[in-house]
């Protein structure tokens, strides 16, 4: 794996755990990661009540290249919903009322905490 892929992988991996971290602090309890499908990937679900969160975690190392929540597109957020139903069709035993799809966005800076911006409810 070449080294600026592996630092990728490893920002990745960060803004994910600091993602969990505060959506745990929100309280919501998150109940699965990284699930996969061959239809794409969800980062992290959660529940928020009885409401299913679908997260998408973007993470930088700055804004230099634009903000994290500016990688999300509409069509990138409606295919996060598709993945979403595709993830309660396989766990079909939770009580549910909504789906929901958020973004979370982490910019882990040179010094200091992440800045973490949640946006609720992109879909």
């Amino acid at each position: 794996m070449a080294v600026s892929q592996a630092r990728r992988k490893a920002l990745g991996e960060f803004g994910e755990r600091v993602a969990c971290r505060y959506l745990v602090t929100c309280g919501l309890i998150v109940i699965d990661r990284n699930w996969r499908c061959r239809a794409g990937e969800i980062d992290i679900v959660a529940m928020d009540g009885d409401i299913v969160v679908v997260c998408e975690v973007k993470t930088r190392s700055s804004s230099r290249f634009g903000t994290p929540v500016e990688a999300i597109s509409t069509e990138k957020a409606n295919r996060l919903y598709r993945l979403g139903r595709l993830w309660l069709g396989e766990h079909d035993d939770l009580p549910w009322s909504t789906l929901r799809v958020d973004v979370v966005a982490v910019v882990r800076g040179r010094v200091g905490p992440a800045a973490v911006e949640h946006i609720v409810g992109v879909v």
